[in-house]
């Protein structure tokens, strides 16, 4: 799950804007999804065109043509520009992400998860559920459909996140699937305000809402052959006073 993205204050090629429109930019960003998960890239522009790009995890830069690899050569040839790469990533990404990080868990809402299902027109499965989590806080989420224990990667759909307009959100993922009999599917939902990822088994019994439908119906079917059972005892009982006293 992305945390976020930063861009430090790195712009060391600056803004550079001229009357004919002309101008570089260098961009700086650390990603990353996890405080020990972080990518540093950088991008090099020139009159709105890539010039070179830069990678982290490879730690190369690169161009889209030959004239530019030529110029990312210099800088891949240069152990300078390798150990400043590395010591930006290392201590300003690092540093930044730990405390957005710090910052981020005391400002965090959980998300209310109710798993369900759902009626649907599709042809190739014959069911569908839908995962909701409601009024959490920050804004990033990660859900996940799991069938026993597997990531789901086909025949899933999920919303944006929506804004309840109150600073909470909420999402939707919805998995197309075919039962089958002995399978746990689950709805995995990762938050910056869970300590791990919470876990939302399907239950494929009927739902509490119909089950106590039934339950008030029976009950109500009871009660009635009670009274039923009563006015037959006591019609009967009345017929046999009355013949006793009018032979």
């Amino acid at each position: 799950m992305d945390i976020g993205t930063l861009t430090p204050d790195l712009n060391s090629f600056g803004l550079i804007h001229s009357s004919d429109g002309v101008f570089a930019e260098h961009n700086a960003r650390c990603h990353f999804r996890k405080v020990d998960e972080i990518e540093y890239t950088e991008d090099i522009y020139f009159n709105k065109e890539v010039l070179l790009w830069y990678n982290g995890s490879t730690g190369i830069w690169k161009g889209d043509t030959s004239s530019k690899n030529i110029l990312a050569s210099y800088f891949n040839n240069d152990p300078n520009d390798h150990f400043s790469r590395r010591a930006i990533k290392d201590v300003l990404c690092l540093l930044n992400a730990k405390a957005l990080y710090e910052n981020l868990k005391n400002y965090t809402v959980k998300p209310n998860v109710r798993l369900k299902s759902v009626e649907h027109s599709s042809h190739r499965h014959s069911a569908m559920l839908v995962c909701s989590a409601y009024d959490f806080y920050p804004k990033t989420i990660m859900i996940t459909w799991l069938r026993n224990g597997q990531k789901v990667n086909s025949d899933v759909t999920s919303i944006e996140e929506m804004s309840n307009g109150d600073w909470s959100y909420q999402i939707h993922s919805y998995l197309e699937y075919t039962p089958t009999a002995g399978e746990i599917i689950t709805c995995m939902v990762e938050h910056y305000s869970l300590p791990e990822p919470q876990l939302h088994d399907w239950d494929p019994s009927m739902p509490k809402s119909e089950m106590n439908k039934i339950v008030i119906g029976i009950s109500g079917l009871l009660l009635g052959l009670v009274f039923l059972a009563a006015g037959l005892i006591y019609n009967r009982k009345n017929s046999t006073v009355q013949k006793s006293v009018y032979p």
